[in-house]
């Protein structure tokens, strides 16, 4: 999780330029459902886990879900106080 962490922000931070706040929300969403989609047929169906999902998977999504917008916040606070 911690090396999978880094390529993230990375990705978000060098990567993904938007001009649009809510455009960051969106990519947390995309990235959500596509974690939890890939996670139920890639490891529950296929594989047949039944007890696949505890805490740290639900910490991953929600961690999934919310960096995207954290730097996008970030991203956006720091472009609107250059142009200030």
């Amino acid at each position: 999780m911690p090396f999978g962490l880094v390529v993230t922000l990375w990705v978000l931070i060098k990567k993904i330029e938007r001009e649009q706040l809510m455009c960051y929300f969106g990519v947390g969403v995309i990235w959500t459902v596509i974690a939890v989609a890939m996670d139920y047929f890639g490891i529950v169906k296929l594989l047949g886990s039944t007890n696949y999902y505890k805490l740290d998977v639900y910490f991953y999504y929600a961690l999934t879900f919310i960096l995207p917008i954290i730097v996008g916040w970030y991203k956006f606070r720091k472009n609107n106080s250059k142009t200030k």
